[in-house]
């Protein structure tokens, strides 16, 4: 009897054995299949990876140009921004001389030499690119184009919260403000 346990016993051993042996086997060879798979892709998916690699360097490339050619575009347009900035307080004395030339009756020649010199000076600038801003007594105080230098009682009632009297003119240069004006605002 018990060489018959024993039998038994050493079947379903060596079924277990041989079940595993199976097994390990077939792991073994789904492990190689993957590997082989990995280890050699198909021309088709070379094909593939490296268009896709050309489609994301030709749209970065594209990117690239449109970015820089932006940049060089608003360069130019902002590259005389310093001169400008520094011209625009002679632009101020000429406009108070010929303030000053207007009152006196006797400078009629001198006038119109500055007046000539002004008026040439304001042509070159605004073909250059540099526009005023237009500011008068009742438009709306803006934070964002105006510079308020001090804030009055309003003389009348709607002209609270709105601008009274442009102290010093404001000027652009294309789109971007580079002198904001100063203004007087009504206190509300």
């Amino acid at each position: 009897m018990s060489k018959g346990q024993y039998t038994e016993e050493d079947e379903l051993k060596d079924n277990l054995d041989k079940m595993n042996l199976d097994e390990e086997v077939t792991e073994n060879q789904e492990i190689e299949q993957e590997a082989e798979k990995k280890k050699e892709p198909t021309a088709e998916e070379l094909l593939q990876v490296e268009k896709d690699k050309y489609l994301r360097l030709f749209a970065e490339f594209e990117n690239y140009k449109k970015r820089t050619s932006k940049e060089r575009i608003e360069l130019f347009r902002t590259a005389n921004q310093e001169l400008m900035t520094a011209v625009l307080p002679v632009l101020d004395d000429f406009e108070r001389a010929l303030t000053h030339i207007e009152e006196d009756k006797e400078a009629e020649e001198l006038r119109k030499g500055v007046l000539l010199i002004y008026q040439k000076l304001i042509t070159t600038l605004e073909q250059k690119g540099l526009t005023k801003i237009e500011v008068t007594s009742g438009d709306v105080f803006d934070p964002e184009t105006h510079q308020a230098i001090t804030q009055i009682p309003a003389p009348s009632e709607d002209l609270k919260g709105k601008i009274i009297d442009c102290v010093e003119k404001g000027y652009k240069l294309g789109d971007k403000i580079i002198r904001h004006p100063k203004v007087v605002v009504g206190q509300a």
